[in-house]
């Protein structure tokens, strides 16, 4: 394929859907311009991104198989440049990701996530308390941020064990990662600030380990005695930790309750029990991907995508970015029928890439999973006459084509 006439997408995110389906009408896979102008390969067919996010010919190391890269062409102040900079397994290809990824699922168990659940319902509790007080007398409130946002962020700070005064610090930095838009001077100091609170955390816990994370990642090393992550690559672990464990379950929050406020009769069957909460989980992560666009991937050798069941004769050339279009591919036609826009929690397959797929795969995802599961049933019972303040329409985005949720949710509590 010659990379021409690519689609510049737009670094707000103003139009998510909008924008994804345009992407989609250009093909199953389209050239796009990310910020400043650095090209890529947009994904939007589920079948196809599904096969890419499993071929070993596709790589997530940009120091090895990205051309641009390795070439000197991508500098620090790029607002994308933290999602591709840093060493972890978020960014590791073959032996090194294994490597990466087996420490850190040795500290990131199914037994500490499971036992974070008596919190994550104190927690909740208390927030909802918050709303309630913040709803007095007919208010409208802040529903992202009074509950979706903070509860994640709470939840993340308890599993890492982060001090107290370091909390304010971290809610700025994870947004500034998220903030596609961001000019060079930003990028910058979110960077540096980013890296600060890291450091901070990581000595305080060796200072005085606990029954965290983070104690569990300084001292986790791999069978046999081999070696523990090193410095940068724990940094970038917890980096990697806490902003995709929050901002995706922030998202996965607000736009369940804004797509189950835009659409009563779907409110209706989950209430009257005709569906689950796991029904609105699944189908919001599907139809509402909590993280739109996700950068990058890169080709290891030539891509002759009709071997993958793509275009017959497009081929993504060695070295060339890929961005997983996954709000695109959520909404696929080709995998969800002629229907697939439209926001239904009884739909039979609500099969979504929005955790991605593969050895890739978010380690988090069960958490995320676990604090909808308290968080939507507990907020809905406690406010029955919960409603959108203003049109769902009008609800700003977060300023980020990474990011997929709204800055503000106004509901009246009822």
């Amino acid at each position: 394929m010659e990379f021409s006439r690519p689609m510049v997408i737009d670094p707000t995110g103003r139009d998510i859907h909008g924008e994804a389906a345009r992407i989609r009408e250009r093909g199953p896979v389209t050239p796009v311009e990310l910020p400043h102008g650095v090209p890529a390969w947009a994904v939007s067919s589920a079948p196809l991104l599904k096969r890419l996010l499993t071929d070993p010919r596709v790589s997530k190391d940009p120091r090895r198989h990205w051309q641009r890269w390795i070439d000197g062409e991508v500098s620090p102040d790029w607002p994308l440049y933290t999602w591709v900079a840093v060493q972890n397994m978020f960014t590791a290809y073959g032996t090194e990701h294994k490597r990466l990824r087996t420490l850190v699922s040795k500290a990131f168990t199914a037994r500490r996530t499971a036992a974070l659940r008596p919190r994550i319902e104190e927690i909740t509790a208390a927030l909802l308390d918050r709303v309630a007080k913040a709803g007095a007398d007919g208010h409208a409130v802040d529903l992202r941020e009074e509950f979706c946002y903070p509860l994640p962020i709470q939840v993340i700070g308890e599993l890492l064990g982060l001090p107290e005064e370091l909390g304010a610090e971290l809610r700025v930095v994870v947004d500034g990662v998220f903030h596609t838009s961001a000019d060079p001077a930003e990028v910058a100091d979110i960077y540096a600030r980013f890296y600060a609170v890291l450091g901070e955390l990581v000595a305080a816990k060796r200072a005085a380990p606990g029954d965290d994370l983070t104690s569990a990642l300084i001292s986790a090393r791999e069978e046999g005695g081999g070696t523990r992550l090193s410095e940068q690559e724990l940094l970038d672990t917890l980096m990697l930790v806490i902003s995709a464990g929050h901002e995706t379950t922030v998202n996965l929050l607000d736009n369940a309750v804004h797509a189950l406020l835009g659409h009563p009769a779907q409110l209706a069957l989950v209430l009257g029990g005709q569906a689950s909460w796991d029904d609105v989980i699944e189908e919001t992560l599907r139809a509402e991907a909590p993280v739109a666009s996700l950068p990058l991937r890169y080709a290891v050798e030539d891509l002759p995508l009709g071997e993958l069941g793509g275009p017959e004769g497009a081929v993504i050339r060695k070295g060339e970015a890929i961005l997983a279009a996954y709000a695109a591919a959520g909404r696929d036609p080709e995998q969800h029928g002629p229907d697939a826009a439209v926001f239904d929690v009884t739909r039979a397959s609500k099969d979504h890439l929005a955790f991605g797929y593969g050895v890739h795969h978010c380690l988090g995802a069960p958490l995320g999973r676990l604090e909808a599961r308290v968080a939507l049933p507990a907020l809905f019972e406690r406010f029955p006459g919960l409603a959108l303040a203003v049109p769902g329409e009008k609800l700003p985005p977060v300023d980020s084509f990474i990011s997929h949720g709204h800055r503000s949710l106004p509901v009246l509590t009822g």
